[in-house]
């Protein structure tokens, strides 16, 4: 049956939490832990010209720098375009936010896949998830500890796994979200020592030479050694079957927050991962 499809104003976000450059690292940590999302846009001159998100803050621990932080040149969408077009960028460039922008890039809103998950529970599309599940799993141990789990994560480039005991059991599920959540700032002092002579002159002994030692403070984002996937998993999960309808799993999404689900068999043992952006694609294919 076909629908009317809104267009991405109708449903976009309009008070955006964002950053303005120069900004610091410290700061949108800060905005991602109080607004419990995933990433803002950046701005200059209220222009959108980059977004920063919890993957860009765990990939560079170090670096304090917002404007060396943040992805430049950031994809966005023009207002007055279609919700399917949103969802088309979406899916195929493999983002999770858009900035919405006028004809002068100047920044009106923020569409993210989970607004359009929002949208789509209304849809009322009854074809089994079946259809459209991931082809690919990556399950944690429960053992794991953050700072592996966060390697894995980013390396497997998935934004949520499921959580399983030694004897294979799903027990919970754990997102980037709660790995950032656990995160904390650590400050050391370091030390270089600096030579005085000239490696040209021969008469210069190292030995002899004047040296002068400088301190500077390094700030990093740290995840506790001492905590494992367990300490830190959502253990009351939402699950669905194959059979689950795409809207029914998305009003699931919707109501309590989540991007994932995973997915189930009779015997309660884990079979697959519904992620959001999967659900994009029915939309995307949606006849007006």
């Amino acid at each position: 049956m076909a629908v009317t499809i809104p267009n991405v104003e109708d449903i976009m976000v309009k008070n955006v939490a964002s950053a303005t450059l120069p900004g610091s690292r410290d700061e949108v940590l800060s905005i991602l832990k109080d607004k419990n999302i995933s990433g803002v846009p950046v701005l200059k001159d209220n222009k959108v010209v980059g977004i920063v998100s919890r993957t860009n803050i765990l990939k560079n621990p170090e670096e304090e720098q917002l404007a060396l932080l943040m992805s430049r040149n950031p994809l966005t969408i023009r207002v007055g375009s279609s919700l399917k077009e949103a969802a088309r960028i979406l899916y195929e460039r493999n983002v999770r936010r858009l900035p919405v922008v006028d004809e002068n890039g100047r920044l009106e809103g923020l569409i993210t896949t989970a607004d359009v998950i929002g949208a789509i529970a209304d849809f009322e599309i009854e074809t089994p998830i079946q259809d459209y599940l991931s082809s690919h799993v990556y399950v944690l141990w429960s053992e794991t500890p953050l700072p592996v789990v966060s390697l894995l994560m980013d390396l497997a480039d998935v934004k949520a796994c499921p959580i399983v005991d030694s004897d294979l059991n799903l027990i919970g599920i754990l997102s980037d979200r709660d790995v950032v959540g656990s995160s904390i700032i650590e400050d050391r002092v370091e030390k270089s020592d600096m030579s005085a002579g000239d490696d040209d002159d021969s008469w210069t002994w190292e030995s002899m030479r004047d040296t002068m030692s400088i301190y500077y403070s390094v700030s990093s984002v740290k995840l506790p050694t001492n905590k494992c996937a367990k300490d830190i998993m959502i253990s009351d999960m939402i699950t669905a079957t194959k059979i689950s309808s795409v809207s029914s799993c998305a009003r699931k999404m919707k109501r309590a927050r989540i991007d994932q689900i995973p997915v189930v068999g009779s015997d309660g043992k884990l079979e697959s991962m519904l992620i959001d952006r999967d659900l994009l694609l029915p939309l995307i294919r949606m006849e007006e």
